[in-house]
């Protein structure tokens, strides 16, 4: 079998269980984004799931995104997500590759983002990474700071607040996690009209996810398996 062949396989399959998890919980499968996870994996590979449709990509190491991002310039419609801890010092670099960055987590990096998005040319799409549990060790910002953080992202020209993201935290359940982040997304929309996305639920629980208003699932493994690049 090709890697095209075993690409698109994989996408039917992961598309099949968005479709039967919105089918379940009463919703439209056209409100739930298939963001595929590609860090580790090669742009060769980005290309292929390209071919096949998709169009948004994540990543979460800068000096590996930067690089696949400018070799796959020529797909101009492709849309790249930075997904992974970012720290202030990369703000900069991660905007001249980024469409999206969807891990902003506290003040201090929202402020470099903005800073580093002046010279863009439009404002930069981010999201507000939730940490459910309050372990701010592993990203994210504690739920009490969630008003504060969306003001400073808000306040700012060059940022627009489009929505909040979570990874369920091992020690919970994924529909008790995704049951707190729609919660916290619901009072968010209540003070800031811009924000439409809920991004939650990766290769196993986006059909929890869905299940509590997921619009964009995160996945890796289901839809490109375990092969990987050798990194530094």
């Amino acid at each position: 079998m090709s890697r095209l062949d075993e690409l698109a396989a994989n996408l039917a399959e992961v598309r099949e269980r968005i479709d039967a998890a919105c089918r379940a919980a009463g919703r439209d499968p056209g409100e739930v984004k298939l963001l595929a996870v590609t860090k580790t994996f090669p742009a060769s590979d980005v290309r292929l799931l390209h071919e096949l449709g998709l169009r948004d990509f994540a990543e979460n190491r800068d000096q590996e995104a930067g690089p696949k991002a400018a070799e796959l310039s020529d797909l101009v419609d492709a849309r790249w997500h930075m997904v992974g801890r970012l720290q202030r010092n990369k703000a900069r670099s991660v905007v001249g590759w980024a469409d999206r960055v969807d891990s902003v987590d506290s003040v201090r990096l929202a402020e470099a983002l903005a800073k580093a998005a002046q010279d863009r040319g439009r404002p930069l799409d981010v999201l507000l990474q939730v940490s459910i549990d309050g372990d701010t060790s592993r990203g994210g910002c504690a739920i009490p700071d969630v008003p504060d953080l969306a003001g400073a992202i808000t306040r700012s020209s060059d940022l627009i607040l489009r929505g909040a993201m979570t990874v369920a935290p091992r020690a919970m359940s994924p529909t008790a996690a995704f049951e707190v982040l729609e919660e916290v997304v619901s009072r968010l929309r209540d003070d800031h009209p811009t924000v439409t996305e809920v991004s939650a639920g990766m290769s196993g629980d986006l059909e929890d996810a869905i299940a509590h208003g997921s619009t964009c699932v995160r996945v890796g493994t289901a839809l490109l398996g375990s092969r990987r690049l050798t990194l530094p």
